[in-house]
């Protein structure tokens, strides 16, 4: 069973998908029924500006022309105390304007100073398996996108039913070809038994597990989510692996608890 994005059927303005079910659910599905999943945020599709940091230059623009307005635009002689009152407002609120992406991520659980820009030595990839279905390169593609742009993320690794997509900034070794990138991955997986996860596993700092050898360099925080198909009720049946969707970020502490339940639940989507 294909997961579902309904967000893809919407406009760019789109900003939330919810995991929905029937009227006849369990309580633990009925709680994630009311899980609002974040996936697309506004943009302006400039490239290279990252928008999250748009209130910045606002607040940056707005104060400047307040300053250059009080010492240019009018005589110092007539100035009165309620325009004096309505600038200091002005500054303010510019002020605040600035500081609103650090409160941001300082409230997601993640402090601006641990954050990696581009880390080195790292080469920006994306493939995927070939031998798939257009549909599942679709969602593979889309998922991976929403991943590394929503979350701390600056690698992302899925497996679904054996098939790989990868994206984001990898360290691959000089002597892999992109012809060989696939095979380089599984070897990894094979090596370390990622195939073989059946619980979620979180990082938030480094450590000396082997999953370390094949992430980015800088890399502080990991993440696993397995990928489950879950037997319908009734059926005598087993949770059956079916991949896993890895992270990583050069963030200590990257995802919060809501940034887990919505990375797990996208997760879900793929083991149906």
């Amino acid at each position: 069973m294909r997961p579902q994005f309904p967000a893809k059927k919407t406009t760019s303005k789109s900003t939330s998908i919810s995991a929905r079910n029937q009227n006849s659910q369990t309580p633990t599905n009925q709680q994630q029924q009311q899980l609002n999943l974040s996936v697309l945020r506004f943009t302006l599709g400039i490239p290279g500006l990252d928008e999250s940091y748009l209130p910045r230059w606002i607040g940056y623009g707005f104060g400047s022309l307040l300053i250059l307005n009080h010492f240019v635009g009018s005589d110092s002689s007539t100035t009165t105390l309620p325009q004096l009152r309505i600038e200091a407002l002005g500054l303010s609120l510019a002020a605040f304007s600035i500081v609103i992406p650090y409160l941001g991520k300082f409230l997601k659980g993640a402090s601006p100073a641990d954050q990696a820009t581009i880390p080195k030595g790292t080469e920006q990839i994306f493939f995927m398996s070939q031998n798939i279905s257009d549909t599942l390169k679709e969602d593979l593609a889309w998922a991976t996108y929403i991943l590394l742009r929503n979350t701390n993320t600056i690698a992302v690794l899925i497996s679904i039913r054996g098939e790989l997509c990868a994206r984001g900034y990898w360290n691959i070794p000089e002597k892999v070809s992109k012809t060989n990138l696939l095979a380089w991955f599984r070897g990894q997986m094979e090596r370390i038994g990622l195939e073989n996860i059946k619980d979620t596993l979180y990082f938030p700092q480094g450590t000396d597990s082997v999953l370390w050898e094949m992430l980015p360099k800088g890399t502080r925080s990991l993440l696993v989510e397995p990928v489950l198909q879950v037997p319908n009720s009734g059926a005598n049946q087993k949770e059956k692996i079916e991949g896993f969707v890895l992270l990583a970020s050069g963030m200590s502490y990257a995802y919060s608890d809501k940034d887990r339940a919505w990375i797990g639940a996208l997760a879900n989507k793929f083991g149906g």
